[in-house]
């Protein structure tokens, strides 16, 4: 029996040392999303622009389906010869405001003829105030700015600061590849079983043409290396993506790809 014990321990410390040198030797970096911002309750809407313009370009990801006309409607330039996206916003139900902000927490609920809803909540990814930042600049592209420091969570409102912890960035702690493929909206660049769009490499096959280190560099650091056929597309993927998945969660998704030949 104590040799069976000893067997059973030694089997159990090889597999935990296993794992925690393959955990070590996977990249980790320090997520930069959500960005910080030091918004107090004298914050001015200039600085909420200002800050909104820098999320839209960076920890945000706007630009990655917004910026190509393909995916997602141009916000920055005409649509519709309705032009930037500060002018037209105001036509939908004669709120730009809580039309944006809407439009950034429930997409699903005002969709543009010819574009499939692959948006995320964005409160999945930003806090209320960074949301309401974002609004700021697209109201500025064009129209008119209505947001200020009242519209975002306030010290001492109770109900404000409930739906703020609510919004707050939440990642799933799933290891299911293809529910993390859907949540991080790999699926709006990649296709899968025949469908989504073919902004990225398909997902179809991608073991057969390339080996997992190269499946993993490419969700860590996806402009290292551009694959074939896709050089127009070339620093469209965001470099967040890898910052937000677990060691555990990043190497599900690599296996995953890998089988896919």
């Amino acid at each position: 029996m104590w040799a069976t014990n000893i067997k059973v321990v030694s089997i159990t410390l090889a597999v935990v040392a296993f794992y925690t040198m393959i955990a070590s030797i996977i990249p980790q970096l320090e997520s930069e999303v959500p960005e910080e911002f030091d918004f107090g309750s004298a914050v001015t809407t200039a600085a909420l622009v200002v800050a909104g313009e820098r999320l839209y370009n960076g920890a945000a990801g706007c630009a990655t389906c917004h910026g190509l006309g393909t995916r997602a409607p141009n916000l920055l330039t005409d649509h519709g010869g309705e032009g930037a996206i500060g002018a037209r916003c105001g036509t939908r139900d004669g709120d730009c405001k809580n039309y944006l902000y809407e439009a950034l927490t429930e997409p699903g609920t005002y969709l543009i003829a010819g574009f499939a809803n692959i948006m995320p909540d964005m409160r999945r990814q930003l806090p209320e105030d960074q949301i309401w930042a974002l609004v700021a600049y697209l109201q500025s592209v064009g129209g008119e700015v209505t947001v200020t420091a009242a519209d975002l969570p306030q010290p001492g409102d109770e109900q404000r600061e409930a739906g703020a912890t609510a919004s707050q960035p939440t990642f799933s702690a799933t290891l299911d590849p293809q529910t993390l493929l859907q949540e991080k909206g790999c699926l709006g660049c990649h296709q899968l079983d025949g469908a989504g769009a073919p902004i990225g490499p398909p997902f179809d096959g991608m073991g057969a043409r390339i080996t997992s280190d190269r499946i993993r560099t490419g969700i860590i650091d996806p402009n290292a290396e551009i694959a074939e056929g896709f050089d127009q597309f070339a620093g469209v993927m965001p470099a967040f993506f890898g910052e937000q998945l677990s060691a555990a969660q990043l190497e599900a998704i690599v296996q995953f790809l890998e089988d896919r030949r």
